[in-house]
């Protein structure tokens, strides 16, 4: 096991819960105070960032904090420390601790706050409630000669081309002939200056995802013998790698709504939810978004779930949801915390994988605002 550095840690974070997941515009997620240009041995992963982390970091010993709700939400005017954000930015500032935010994207990450949800309600047959994400697919035709084909195709392969489903290096081939001419300063692999040339030629095609374009691109350049290969490139009508906010499944035996809001109280670890519906009406499909998801009643509607998970609902989206016949089952936005546990566990295993010597600690402290009496 080696020493870990900040970006190494967000590098392999970042191969789980990328950026590009995020689904709110302008979401502040990243490194949002701090540097992760320095040695990091110990990660203190919370749900929020106040002044009582910061000592709680500080006290364990911990250069890093990974928090899903970022610190700082809206662009700053100032940093003034006699306020409690500025005495805060201060207090980690000068303690060298950083903070990176990981918003909506962990909400949509596979195994992110959604997924971890719903594993605490024990959801079956999941599906994705809103799709927030997707790649088309690509196809890359290239020309090679009969005797280059095969190493052309490994290298594609290699470079991740020809991934589909279960399989890899998937490729198809059609053989014909190709005709150039060399030109004056050119330095042809086959043929001479001024003559036409005619070669056996093997078509190789390959599909791939957007992501992966430049280095599918590069190795098959790379693995080529011409000096300028002849290749077309497409955009495919194909989704793939499609992901999104919250999820939906069933639960292993239909229940009162009664019930269910006692079994969303002892599985999410919350002493009072709040409920709209006929208590005494049957569930058994199950919407659920971590957070505030009063914009999603319609979809978690057309889902066909019978009840929706989630916190902050409003007074009129619960008159509309009522109005929809759609069960809501509010437990707060705090159940969010799922993520700290959640989040520690797959990065002790990320660094594991790599060699990389790094404790990540689960914050203790509870920065649940409201108080149940």
């Amino acid at each position: 096991m080696k020493k870990a550095n900040g970006h190494e840690i967000i590098h392999l974070f970042e191969s789980w819960s990328p950026k590009k997941l995020a689904c709110m515009e302008n979401d502040p997620i990243g490194l949002a105070i701090g540097t992760l240009n320095k040695e990091v041995a110990k990660v203190l992963v919370t749900l929020d960032v106040n002044e009582q982390i910061a000592d709680e970091a500080i006290a364990k010993g911990c250069q890093l904090i990974i928090a899903h709700h970022p610190p700082i939400f809206r662009k700053l005017s100032n940093i003034r420390t006699d306020t409690p954000a500025g005495k805060l930015f201060e207090k980690l500032i000068k303690n060298d601790i950083a903070v990176y935010a990981a918003h909506t994207n962990l909400d949509v990450a596979e195994d992110g706050v959604n997924d971890l949800l719903s594993d605490a309600l024990q959801l079956e047959n999941r599906q994705i409630l809103e799709k927030t994400y997707h790649e088309n697919l690509m196809k890359l035709a290239v020309f090679v000669p009969d005797d280059y084909a095969e190493k052309v195709r490994l290298a594609l392969g290699k470079a991740g081309a020809g991934s589909i489903g279960n399989y890899d290096s998937c490729s198809f081939s059609t053989n014909g002939q190709g005709r150039f001419r060399a030109l004056e300063g050119a330095e042809p692999f086959i043929g001479d200056i001024g003559e036409m040339e005619k070669t056996d030629e093997e078509k190789i095609e390959v599909v791939f995802t957007q992501s992966i374009k430049n280095q599918v691109l590069k190795a098959m350049l790379n693995a080529h013998p011409y000096e300028e290969p002849a290749y077309d490139l497409y955009t495919l009508a194909v989704e793939t790698n499609v992901m999104g906010l919250g999820r939906v499944g069933t639960l292993k035996e239909p229940m009162t709504l009664e019930r269910f809001a006692e079994y969303v109280k002892t599985q999410l670890n919350v002493p009072r939810v709040r409920v709209v519906g006929d208590t005494n009406s049957i569930v058994s499909k199950v919407a659920i978004v971590g957070g505030d998801g009063n914009k999603y009643i319609h979809t978690a509607k057309r889902s066909g779930a019978d009840v929706f998970v989630t916190g902050d609902i409003g007074f009129h989206i619960a008159q509309d949801a009522q109005s929809l016949g759609l069960n809501i089952v509010d437990p707060g936005h705090h159940v969010e915390k799922v993520m700290i546990k959640g989040v520690a566990e797959k990065m002790d295993k990320l660094c594991m994988e790599a060699k990389l010597s790094v404790e990540f600690i689960q914050s203790e402290l509870n920065t649940e605002p409201f108080i149940f009496i």
